[in-house]
């Protein structure tokens, strides 16, 4: 803990001289930033402090918001939020939950005088199976565009095998398979004897 500071001794001088023993005693060296110029601010900027304070912590800017705020945000957010569960049942207890805090809220307002309601959970539901239904129509219809594509590639694939084979030429003629045929009896025959 830091000395307390004399009474005849100014503000300015007592702080220049804790900095000055600090640095005697080696207290600056191997700082992360020793020698790198400070980050660059914009004028007129005075909170990039707790924004950049927010980010080093992995914490969103949501959480300064008022509660009135946050709930209003997190209703119009509930699209994105249900997007991933599986279950009504689940649609349900998500709605129920931030349903459960808007009434918290209701009972006890802090902060501005904003309208926040309840949700009604049907509704979202029927949206969410609405959705749901949209999505699963859109990957179907992406599946089948891309079944389609693959056909046509195999085909256009087989086609273009066809076409360098008849340029070719047939390498097996008929002579080539009756004299084959000739050396396979042949072979038979001397099996026999």
């Amino acid at each position: 803990m830091a000395e307390r500071k004399p009474a005849d001794m100014g503000f300015e001088t007592w702080i220049d001289k804790q900095v000055r023993e600090a640095q005697e005693r080696g207290e600056f060296d191997d700082l992360p930033l020793t020698g790198k110029p400070l980050p660059p601010r914009r004028p007129g900027d005075e909170y990039a402090w707790i924004r950049d304070k927010l980010a080093r912590e992995g914490e969103s800017t949501d959480a300064l918001l008022p509660t009135p705020l946050r709930l209003r945000k997190e209703i119009h957010r509930l699209p994105e939020t249900l997007r991933d569960v599986r279950t009504e049942q689940g649609v349900r207890d998500v709605v129920g939950e931030l349903n459960e805090r808007i009434v918290q809220w209701l009972r006890a307002p802090s902060g501005p005088n904003i309208p926040v309601g309840p949700v009604d959970a049907d509704t979202v539901v029927a949206e969410w199976r609405t959705a749901r239904a949209e999505r699963a129509a859109a990957e179907e219809q992406a599946r089948a565009e891309r079944a389609v594509a693959a056909e046509q590639a195999a085909a256009a694939e087989r086609a273009a095998a066809d076409q360098a084979r008849a340029q070719r030429g047939n390498p097996i003629s008929p002579f080539t398979w009756v004299t084959w045929w000739r050396r396979q009896l042949a072979r038979r025959a001397d099996r026999r004897h």
